[in-house]
């Protein structure tokens, strides 16, 4: 049985991850401080190991490498003998329906430049060794509340408007989402089939922001005012990881997922 460490102990992604691999492998999560204690030979257990940890000026401010988690931790080993499982962002893209992997890189803000930045590194670092996802909206509940919640999600500012009970206006965005559920099935197929390279993690599907709402809560998509789409819209090709991997996802199971969450 493969053996994952997850570095993030109270993080969106690393506890939801937990949950759903431990079904299937053996499955530790410590926090970044712990996993900085531990000496090189704890880590030979492992076969991979995916960060989820994130500092908040690293989301913030111009890239520092003393802000980048994934450099600091992986700067401890001069051979890497487990596969590495890097979280990127899809906003490293110009915004675009379809974007694919070698589409233009076009980072505006400080996360998405230093993610982009991050990655390179890596794949200097890890060469055969990296699994560097660009990873679409994901969509789900916390399992944890935390101060040290450094990046905020969808379903975060979802619940903030819903709990401000106010009329307010939005550009009817098309973007693309994926469930926590789905995003969990697609790692454990990567960590299977011992996938690596970099690829988009996506429902490759417009899905609107009133569309979105909509299958949330119908209450508060009567509140909102939905204006024309903006540039920012975009979608994600999934085309190359759905190859390798075998497996397909579909808008109704967003659409099931969304339904469920407010129950």
């Amino acid at each position: 049985m493969k053996k994952i460490l997850i570095i993030g102990k109270k993080s969106f992604l690393g506890s939801n991850l937990k949950v759903f691999l431990s079904k299937f492998y053996k499955v530790d999560k410590l926090s970044f401080e712990e996993v900085l204690k531990k000496k090189n030979i704890f880590f030979k257990n492992f076969s991979h190991i995916i960060n989820t940890s994130i500092h908040k000026n690293y989301v913030n401010s111009k890239y520092s490498a003393k802000f980048d988690l994934d450099k600091i931790f992986l700067s401890k080993f001069d051979k890497i003998d487990f596969y590495y499982i890097f979280l990127n962002s899809r906003k490293i893209y110009f915004p675009k329906n379809n974007i694919k992997e070698n589409s233009k890189i076009s980072p505006i803000n400080n996360y998405e430049k230093n993610k982009f930045l991050t990655e390179k590194f890596l794949k200097k670092k890890l060469k055969h060794k990296l699994i560097s996802l660009r990873i679409s909206n994901i969509i789900g509940r916390r399992i944890y509340k935390s101060l040290r919640n450094n990046h905020k999600l969808f379903f975060d500012n979802f619940l903030k408007y819903k709990k401000n009970n106010k009329e307010i206006s939005f550009n009817d965005d098309f973007k693309d989402f994926i469930t926590i559920k789905q995003f969990s099935k697609i790692i454990s197929k990567i960590i299977k089939l011992e996938v690596t390279g970099i690829y988009n993690v996506s429902l490759g599907k417009k899905i609107y922001l009133s569309e979105i709402v909509k299958w949330l809560d119908q209450n508060l998509h009567k509140k909102i005012k939905f204006t024309e789409p903006s540039k920012d819209s975009f979608t994600l090709s999934n085309k190359k990881l759905f190859r390798k991997i075998k497996m397909n996802i579909t808008k109704n199971q967003v659409k099931l997922f969304c339904k469920s969450l407010i129950k």
